[in-house]
């Protein structure tokens, strides 16, 4: 199955880019209302006023950061599964917990969208849109992947999906270390493996 991209940004200028640079790294690393827009313009080395020329708010700043977090995370699972399990099968299923885990021993404080929506769930802010679009991108890669096993059965994507988010947040905010390995156990043994 090809892994499709996230909706892509508009072009950008360079001093955009720039900006989209820094505020990826800062609200990450800090949290999305942790980081105002001086500090990200500072960073990028622009001004408050080329953030707005771009963007024209945080929160599109902060959806903007979410989509670029999508597309990466897109691009890595998709080459992880092509370069640990190219062929349809169960085995290319677990290999999404495996990317998982790989992704998160480099990005350690969790779940990105996860975290976005800590903040910013049950608010009508333009990053929340984009958190549960990758929420469904991922159920959907999961209902996809299993469809292509023998067992084909619609129903077991949506319970992986579930395995696998659990895992995020077992990893981060349970500070259990073995969350994915768990989750990829259990999968196998969903998988008929």
């Amino acid at each position: 199955m090809p892994v499709t991209p996230a909706r892509p940004d508009r072009a950008l200028t360079p001093a955009g880019e720039r900006l989209l640079d820094a505020a990826c790294e800062l609200f990450y690393a800090r949290g999305i209302r942790a980081v105002g827009v001086d500090e990200v313009a500072n960073v990028a080395g622009t001004t408050k006023k080329t953030l707005y020329d771009q963007f024209r708010s945080k929160d599109r700043l902060v959806a903007a950061y979410l989509r670029r977090r999508a597309k990466l995370w897109r691009a890595f699972v998709g080459s992880h599964l092509d370069e640990h399990a190219a062929e349809p099968g169960a085995e290319r299923v677990l290999a999404v917990f495996d990317s998982a885990r790989a992704w998160h021993q480099r990005h350690s404080r969790g779940c990105a969208f996860v975290n976005a929506w800590a903040e910013l769930g049950g608010t009508d802010h333009p990053g929340c849109a984009v958190v549960l679009e990758e929420k469904r991108w991922m159920r959907t890669l999961f209902v996809q992947l299993v469809m292509a096993t023998p067992s084909a059965d619609p129903d077991l994507g949506p319970r992986l999906d579930l395995l696998y988010e659990g895992a995020l947040v077992a990893a981060t905010a349970g500070g259990q270390a073995d969350a994915f390995e768990h989750a990829r156990a259990a999968a196998a043994t969903l998988l008929g493996r």
